[in-house]
Order: structure tokens, then sequence, then C-alpha cells
């Protein structure tokens, strides 16, 4: 019987990645002590050369001291909390680094943009397989970090398929102590992705086991339903990962996803309460099937019919609308949209 290992996992889950279009390294490889070195030490959770390199690159207008600024600001963390870093990390991200400079003119202001959505090829798409990282005298070395523009935005963890106790749920609790003894990583972290080669499952940097979920589309068309029982039996991986991998990863999907798909829910004063929601599958592409129709509804030649989004109960429908208001208010072909938002409940007046 040919039974899957965790190196023939991690080693497919590269290959899918490569066509994607991720270029691909070892860790070892770009290891502060290896030939051709990317840290300068196991403490570096960011590539700088590669973020200094892509946001010269996205915001060519602006001068050297702006973009260093964006990248001191990038590295920097002013919480003792990790959830409270990474949501910073995410307004950085979405919204943009705000920099200020001196010209001849006097002080000048702008935004240093850390992606471009629009141009795929002006980042930097990395894989890394077997990153280590030491803090706080611990070592870890998760099983595959994608990098963009340097700055590493998804983790995956891995596990052995042939192995009975090396389930998805050890998936998880790998990703939660890493959390806890390398949190500089999760800084920048938006997905974690787990699998077993049979199973796989996506979530948030605070979701619990409940709340990784399987992504079951790669387009948004044809469904995926993983089969009852989580163990392969005959040497090949179950279609889960590669949907969730290609459905997720996908370098424009992926960049759509951060920048308008996930928010945060603060519940009280405490950083600790702090709460990052993403989309599920359903979510994610029913709302970019709502804004292209409200678009092509909407304009000069449009019906005026947009649609109406079906939802069951508990299947995310505020969230879904939250998504929706964001992303349709920076569509480009929308003129300064109004949108209404009717509730009946006061937790959603909050």
């Amino acid at each position: 019987m040919n039974l899957l290992t965790e190196d023939s996992v991690e080693k497919t889950a590269l290959t899918w990645l490569e066509e994607l279009g991720y270029e691909i390294a070892a860790g070892p490889d770009i290891a502060f002590d290896s030939i051709s070195p990317e840290r300068t030490s196991y403490a570096d959770v960011i590539l700088l050369d590669r973020l200094r390199s892509s946001l010269l690159s996205i915001n060519e207008k602006l001068p050297g001291e702006a973009i260093e600024d964006a990248v001191r600001r990038v590295i920097a963390t002013t919480s003792p909390a990790l959830n409270e870093n990474n949501r910073q990390f995410h307004q950085m991200l979405t919204d943009g680094v705000d920099v200020s400079w001196m010209s001849e003119d006097g002080e000048r202001h702008d935004k240093v943009w850390l992606v471009d959505a629009v141009d795929l090829v002006k980042n930097d798409w990395l894989a890394v397989n077997q990153f280590t990282i030491v803090e706080n005298k611990k070592e870890r070395r998760p099983d595959v970090v994608l990098f963009v523009n340097g700055m590493p935005l998804v983790v995956i963890e891995l596990k052995n398929p042939g192995e009975e106790k090396a389930t998805i749920r050890h998936a998880f609790n790998q990703l939660q102590t890493y959390k806890a003894q390398i949190p500089s990583l999760f800084t920048y972290n938006e997905l974690l992705l787990i699998s077993d080669g049979m199973q796989a499952r996506t979530g948030s940097l605070t979701s619990g086991w409940d709340r990784f979920m399987p992504w079951r589309t790669i387009d948004g068309t044809d469904l995926y339903r993983e089969p009852g029982n989580s163990k392969q039996t005959d040497g090949q991986i179950n279609p889960g990962l590669e949907i969730l991998l290609k459905g997720m990863c996908d370098r424009k999907r992926l960049l759509d996803y951060c920048l308008n798909f996930i928010t945060f829910e603060h519940d009280g004063d405490s950083t600790e309460t702090i709460i990052k929601k993403s989309a599920a599958y359903h979510q994610y592409h029913a709302v970019n099937k709502a804004v292209e129709c409200t678009i092509r509804a909407t304009a000069a030649t449009g019906d005026r019919r947009i649609g109406v989004v079906w939802h069951t109960q508990g299947s995310g429908k505020s969230l879904s609308m939250t998504f929706y208001a964001g992303k349709v208010i920076k569509a480009p072909k929308m003129e300064n949209p109004t949108v209404v938002v009717i509730t009946d409940r006061n937790d959603l007046d909050d």
C-alpha cells in the first residue's frame, strides 16, 4: 500500500503553489547562514529586501525616505497583545501606511501601499517550506509560509495522513502552539490553513476549532464535499487540499480576500477581546457576484435590477452585507454610492 507522508503532502502543496505563480524556496536556503541569505537571524519573520524592493516598485512616485518610513512602521509593534498588533497591521495592509517627508516645497504627506491589487506582477510571491523561527528561546518550524512582498501573510500546517494520531485537529493545535511561542510571525498573518492530506480547513488568527471551515470551491461554481473518513488508504491526496490552495491562494483571490473579506470585532476595552472574522467560501463568492451585478445594474445602460442574496439562518448574512458594503464603496465604477442598512436586532446596530 502506498501511504502518503507529511513530506509528500508538503511537496504536492508546493507544486500547486508553484503552478499558481509562487516562487518556491526551502527555509534553510534563505536562512542567515546560507549561501543566499535573506534573513539576518532566525528571529526575522519579514524578508526585508523583498519588502523594500516591492514597495519601491508599487509606490514608484514616492521618495526612498518615504518607503523606509513605511518599512519601519510595518516592522514596529506597539502593543504587547498579538491580536492588537495583527489588527494594526491589517489596517496598514488595507488602508496604506501614512508617511511624511520633507521636500523643497515643505513637508509632504502620502500613503505607501503594501500590495498592488491591480497589477499582480508588481508584487513578490514566495512560498517557503520549513521556515525556522526562534523566539524567546523557542524554535519552531511551520510547514509552509506564503510571503507577499516579504510579509508572511499565510501559514500552512500539514500533518501526516498515514498516522492515525496525526489528524487535522493536531494541525490546528500546532498553530495554537506557534501563536503562543513565536507570536511575531502572526503579527502579519491573514490566513491560517491546515490539512492532513484528506481534510483541509481555513480560519483566522482568533478562530477556534469550530470556526475552521472547509473551502468547497475554486472559482465559485462547482462545490466539493469532503468524505466522512478523514484518513486516506489509497496513497492519494484528497481534492480538498487542492481546492483550498487553488481557491484561496490564487494570487488575485488572495489579495482580494485579504483586502476586502476580513474584519475585526472589538467587544470591550481589552485587546484580548479582539475577534478577527473572515469570510467563508459562500460569503466570498456571493459578495463578489453581488458587487458585479450592482456595477452592471447601475451603469448608464443598466436596468437597475440588482437581485437578491438569499441566506439561511446562521450563514453569516450580517457579515456578508458588511463585506458587500465595504467593497461596493471602493468599486472604481461606483460614484459615491449610498448604502442603506436595515437591522432587526440591537446587537446588529452595534
